[in-house]
């Protein structure tokens, strides 16, 4: 059972953790994201600890358990897709804007800021070559809420 309680544990704080800092974790353009992998792992913790509770076998508490958290990943994903397909307003046209790297840039992560009063929140980016964190950044592509940066006009800011 504390294999259980742990894996919860582990996917409660992915959820908080996506609450507080966005999403985190981000893999295949958004197909899994943290939110996503913190909702199975809560419902594989759940489901486990409610069939050994319930003295069943085993395989089938690990295999309900399993079968309970993919379920779980695969819809909460779909609801994420579902919920970002219906915000509200035009989406901004960023190309061209520039900002401030909040987090080192790399060819499959980090977080920027954007110089413009209708970004209040840092966006997921990356780049083709590493930028350091604290550099201005101009934005060359636009893939959803996802940029794509290359190096500013000038060094590193203070």
């Amino acid at each position: 059972m504390t294999v259980f309680v742990i894996i919860g544990v582990v996917g409660l704080l992915l959820v908080i953790g996506s609450m507080l800092l966005g999403e985190f974790i981000e893999l295949g353009d958004g197909a899994l994201s943290s939110t996503g992998l913190g909702v199975g792992a809560i419902v594989f913790g759940a489901i486990g600890i409610m069939t050994t509770a319930n003295d069943l076998p085993t395989g089938l508490v690990y295999g309900g358990s399993a079968v309970a958290g993919i379920a779980a990943v695969w819809l909460s994903q779909l609801a994420i897709k579902r919920l970002q397909a219906t915000e509200d307003g035009q989406p901004l046209k960023l190309v061209g804007m520039t900002g401030v790297a909040k987090s080192d840039i790399t060819t499959q992560r980090g977080e920027v800021f954007l110089d413009t009063p209708q970004e209040i929140e840092r966006r997921m980016a990356w780049s083709d070559a590493p930028i350091a964190e604290g550099s201005r950044i101009v934005v060359v592509a636009q893939e959803g809420s996802r940029v794509k940066v290359a190096p500013g006009d000038g060094a590193p800011t203070a």
